[in-house]
């Protein structure tokens, strides 16, 4: 069995996972669009070249994401991504490359748990953990 998160960007989807390209390193490898629907009742009037359904992978984890309604506001409540760094060098790059455009809810620092852990929210709304275990 798999656990994978679906992330719904209501609308800003491709430029999210662009985002996480340049970031991350993220790699689509898969996408398909609402005008490649047999169903052409669940289009939406201007919606048919979002992406009702993408898969792209971070690291070694594979992401699920939509267009979802296209409300054009992502609402991520109750969930964070976490990212694992294998260093401090590379917690901090991780963080000032999600830190663009976002919000730092938790400064990256050296806490008692991790030589670093810091939160934030990127441009999209999306939290993430930044993490260096041991």
């Amino acid at each position: 069995m798999q656990v994978q998160p679906y992330l719904s960007f209501e609308g800003r989807c491709e430029e999210a996972v662009e985002f996480y390209r340049k970031a991350l390193g993220a790699e689509v490898t898969r996408l398909m669009r609402f005008k490649e629907s047999p169903e052409p009742g669940m289009c939406s009037p201007g919606t048919l070249d979002k992406v009702m359904h993408m898969s792209f992978r971070i690291g070694d984890t594979t992401l699920l994401a939509s267009d979802g309604r296209c409300t054009g506001q992502p609402n991520f409540r109750g969930i964070s991504l976490t990212l694992t760094a294998a260093d401090d060098a590379e917690a901090e790059r991780l963080f000032a490359s999600l830190a663009d455009g976002g919000q730092v809810q938790m400064p990256l620092a050296k806490t008692f748990f991790s030589s670093r852990f810091g939160m934030i929210a990127d441009r999209f709304g999306m939290p993430w953990m930044i993490i260096v275990a041991h």
